[in-house]
C-alpha cells in the first residue's frame, strides 16, 4: 500500500491516522459517559477521568498530525459523485475537523478552570489552558457536553454516509479509507 494518498484513494499514512483517531474518540466517549455516571465516592472515578483526559489530549495531537498529513499530502478526488453529495460530505468533513478540536480543547480548559490540568498518561502534565475559576467551570463543562452530542451526530452521520455510498450506490467510497 502506498503511503501517500492518490485521486482515487487515500495512502496509509491517512488511513492509519483516521482510522486510530476514530478508535480513541470511541474510547473516550466510553470511557467519559461511563466515569460521569460513577458516584463521587468511587475511587475509580479519578482514575478513568485522567485517561480520559489522556485520551482526549492524544486526540488533539492525533487530529493536528491528521490535518497536517492532509495539508501536504492533499486528499483523493470525489470523481463521478452527485454535487450535493459533494458538499455535504465536504461539509459533514469540516464539522468533524472542527469538532475533533473543539472537544478536546473545551475539556482541557474545563479541567484547566475546575484546577485539574490534564497529564498525558501521568508522563507529563498540560499547562492551563485557562486560568482556574470555578465560576467558568459548568461553561466550559455545556461546551464540551454539547461538543460530544454535536459529534456524535456528526460520527453517526459520516459512518451513515460511508455505507450508504458501499451498500446503495455501490462505489468505492468506502473502500477509498479501509485497508487493501
Amino acid at each position: 500500500m502506498n503511503l501517500h494518498n492518490t485521486d482515487y484513494s487515500y495512502g496509509l499514512i491517512a488511513r492509519s491516522l483516521h482510522w486510530i483517531i476514530a478508535l480513541l474518540i470511541i474510547a473516550a466517549w466510553c470511557v467519559g459517559y461511563y466515569a460521569t455516571d460513577l458516584p463521587p465516592q468511587d475511587a475509580s472515578k479519578g482514575m478513568l477521568f485522567s485517561l480520559h483526559k489522556s485520551v482526549g489530549m492524544l486526540i488533539l495531537m492525533l487530529v493536528i498530525a491528521r490535518l497536517s498529513w492532509r495539508a501536504y499530502d492533499g486528499s483523493p478526488k470525489f470523481a463521478n459523485m452527485n454535487p450535493l453529495l459533494v458538499v455535504a460530505a465536504r461539509t459533514v468533513h469540516y464539522l468533524l475537523y472542527v469538532f475533533m478540536f473543539v472537544q478536546p480543547i473545551s475539556g482541557w480548559a474545563m479541567s484547566s478552570a475546575a484546577g485539574y490540568t490534564p497529564t498525558f498518561f501521568g508522563l507529563f502534565t498540560f499547562p492551563a489552558l485557562v486560568a482556574k475559576n470555578p465560576l467558568v467551570v459548568e461553561k466550559y463543562v455545556f461546551i464540551h457536553n454539547a461538543s460530544a452530542m454535536v459529534l456524535l451526530t456528526l460520527f453517526i452521520i459520516h459512518v451513515g454516509a460511508a455505507l450508504f455510498h458501499h451498500f446503495v450506490l455501490k462505489d468505492n467510497t468506502l473502500r477509498r479509507m479501509t485497508m487493501d
